[in-house]
């Protein structure tokens, strides 16, 4: 039970920090707060770093969960199918992304 827990949670950080990377990025953040919106300097920083300290968590829970052979094994599957997933919501609806932008707009 607790092996899944912590699974989940690799994977909820997978995603978010995926997530966080891709509006880093000037076009995912046109793609989701539209193209008048602005994305500073400070806010991209803020936004790599902690997309790149989500995937160092999702990374230290799958450790957590399984041995490290398999840690790493799972630890990749999760940021390809991470990947793969936040290019389908930027591609179908990117305004969904803006749940995982709380303050760092400032």
């Amino acid at each position: 039970m607790a092996e899944a827990l912590t699974l989940c949670l690799a994977a909820l950080l997978s995603f978010i920090g995926m997530g966080w990377l891709a509006l880093s990025l000037e076009v995912h953040w046109q793609q989701a707060f539209g193209h008048q919106a602005v994305l500073t300097a400070r806010a991209t920083q803020r936004l790599r770093l902690l997309g790149w300290m989500g995937l160092l968590l999702s990374a230290v829970f799958c450790f957590i969960a399984d041995r490290p052979s398999m840690a790493v094994l799972v630890w990749l599957m999760l940021l390809a199918a991470s990947a793969s997933l936040i290019t389908q919501v930027l591609a179908w609806r990117a305004p969904w992304l803006r749940m995982l932008v709380m303050r760092i707009r400032r």
